[in-house]
């Protein structure tokens, strides 16, 4: 297994570099000299207030550095990527703001031996210098259905209990209060991870494997095992299952939550998965959550305990009652603490109504008759050749793009059929062409279909003066104007408009006196197929292939491919 990259100078410096870079850009943050601690720059406005001194190992980002500022932490005392800080550094935090006129300092630790040890030391170093300090333990893990020896892990939670600890040392609270409130806030938390892979510390092996079908239940945020290693769930059932883990009585470290209690939820990144991932599984979190007869005072959605580079969530739950909720909505100046809303979570929220169409907006009527079942001949020719092709637009579009084309023009045929199942499509051209370009602009997505709803859009307009011969071959040339005005191509640029225009300048006859239709779209059809091919020896001057470099692009436009095959059905299907 090879060593994945990363984007540091140095493994060994990766942990001071990072914490640097935060303060440089935070003019609210200033390093401690000689130590990987990070403080207040306003350390004189914590004067005859209790200071909050939290930290760990690096690789938790944001946590804990970016939780520093009015309303939460004073300082964070960052150690080595995983692993604990040394004591002298949490010893000069506790000295720097002791001297700078603290009423006392609390230590907010997560539950690992490591952090205990060196900040417990700290802490009665201290007090044998006559400092007044006190430590609180955080272990909100809810993994474990028996408790082990060292307890329940620190984990995401330990978040919320900085901005609890630090609204209440904003009001003015006393280092014996806050200890009181902040301990019994962390009796009613409870978090739970999930993993989809491991994570690897700078300069070393993912911590552990996971197989591509395996996600792994209960881990910690150093890639520690978790309790069940299972197959991949979808997000519905993998958020089910985990709130049902976190609140099964027979598990010993389970949150106990009864219906019509309120909590706050904290979905967490730990460090890789999407946002759109985590959009998800917050919204089925507020769900499930909503389904038990809890209230969701407030979600909090984002990055802030992560394990590096882990594709992974985490769940929080704490219950909560006024005053606590008062503590969380209370402002700060942290930079890693969201924008939130004082307000509840829920899937319920009302929706705005979509405008109706206008007065002037075209209806599209179905028809009947000869001229509507050739048109829906035709397009159920047009449909099964682009759903026959999908395979080959895809592998064509893998060369430059996203290798999605025949996915794309799939989503566009299967609609037309729904639609051509649901109703005769209208006979009249004009009608038919609009009401192609509003079906492809909702269903048919990615700016394909953005350029033929353009297309379609344009070409409707001549059609609605006339239905003559010359009237499709205005057609053809406004449809195409709108797409060079709005899409920024030309031809030659290795886009579908090479096959289009190509097809444009064949279709000219058509305004000719005495012209007949199948000859001309015959050469229509062969000239767009000739322009397709040709394509494969042009550079790309617009659309993601223009990224790519001419020597990659050894196969021909898939949209301009997809054009002349469309054509071709057009043609055959009015042959038949």
């Amino acid at each position: 297994m090879e060593v994945p990259k990363k984007l540091v100078n140095s493994v060994s410096g990766c942990a001071d570099d990072a914490l640097a870079g935060l303060v440089a850009s935070n003019p609210g943050l200033q390093l401690l000299q000689g130590h990987r601690v990070a403080l207040r720059a306003d350390l004189v406005a914590i004067r005859g207030r209790v200071a909050l001194l939290s930290g760990g190992g690096s690789g938790h980002e944001p946590a804990h550095a970016g939780y520093i500022g009015k309303g939460m932490l004073t300082g964070v005392v960052a150690g080595a990527v995983f692993t604990s800080p040394a004591v002298g550094s949490i010893l000069a935090a506790i000295r720097a703001v002791t001297q700078a006129g603290a009423a006392g300092t609390l230590l907010i630790v997560k539950n690992y031996t490591g952090d205990r040890l060196n900040f417990g030391l700290a802490l009665e170093r201290a007090r044998a210098e006559g400092a007044d300090v006190r430590m609180v333990v955080v272990g909100d893990d809810s993994a474990f259905a028996t408790l082990k020896k060292a307890g329940r892990r620190g984990l995401c939670g330990t978040v919320l209990i900085h901005k609890v600890a630090g609204a209440l040392a904003e009001a003015g609270a006393s280092l014996d209060e806050i200890v009181e409130k902040v301990s019994a806030a962390a009796k009613g938390l409870g978090t739970l991870g999930l993993s989809l892979s491991p994570c690897s510390v700078p300069g070393s092996k993912p911590t552990f494997q996971l197989a591509a079908d395996e996600m792994e239940l209960g881990l910690g945020i150093h890639g520690e095992a978790g309790v069940r290693r299972m197959k991949m769930l979808t997000a519905d059932e993998a958020v089910e299952m985990m709130l049902a883990h976190m609140t099964d009585p027979s598990n010993a470290s389970h949150l106990p939550l009864s219906p019509g209690a309120s909590v706050v939820l904290v979905v967490n990144n730990l460090g890789a998965l999407s946002c759109l991932e985590l959009g998800i599984v917050a919204g089925v979190a507020v769900r499930c959550l909503e389904r038990r007869g809890l209230s969701i005072a407030r979600a909090l959605v984002g990055s802030f305990m992560t394990a590096l580079d882990m594709a992974g969530v985490s769940l929080t739950l704490m219950l909560v009652d006024e005053e606590l909720l008062g503590l969380i909505d209370a402002k700060t100046t942290a930079m890693a603490w969201p924008n939130l809303a004082a307000a509840p979570a829920t899937s319920h929220r009302q929706e705005l109504p979509a405008p109706k169409e206008g007065a002037g907006t075209t209806q599209h009527e179905a028809s009947s008759g000869p001229g509507a079942a050739r048109v829906q001949r035709v397009l159920e020719l047009v449909c099964s050749t682009l759903l026959a092709m999908q395979d080959r637009l895809n592998e064509l579009d893998r060369q430059a793009g996203d290798g999605d084309c025949g996915h794309t023009h799939a989503r566009a045929a299967q609609a037309i059929q729904e639609w051509v199942r649901a109703r005769p499509p209208p006979a009249a051209p004009a009608q038919l062409l609009s009401a192609l370009a509003d079906l492809l602009l909702e269903k048919m997505g990615g700016s394909s279909g953005v350029l033929y709803g353009l297309f379609l859009t344009a070409a409707a307009r001549p059609l609605l003066r006339s239905t003559e011969l010359p009237a499709w071959a205005d057609a053809m040339d406004a449809g195409i104007e709108a797409m060079q005005r709005y899409g920024g191509a030309a031809p030659g640029d290795r886009t579908m408009l090479d096959s289009l225009c190509a097809a444009a300048q064949a279709l000219h006859p058509l305004r000719s006196p005495g012209a007949k239709l199948l000859p001309v779209l015959t050469n229509a059809v062969q000239s767009a197929e000739a322009a397709a091919e040709a394509t494969k020896h042009m550079e790309a001057g617009a659309g993601r292939a223009s990224y790519i470099s001419s020597a990659r692009l050894l196969q021909p436009d898939p949209g301009a491919v997809a054009v002349a095959a469309v054509l071709k059905a057009v043609l055959e299907g009015l042959q038949s």
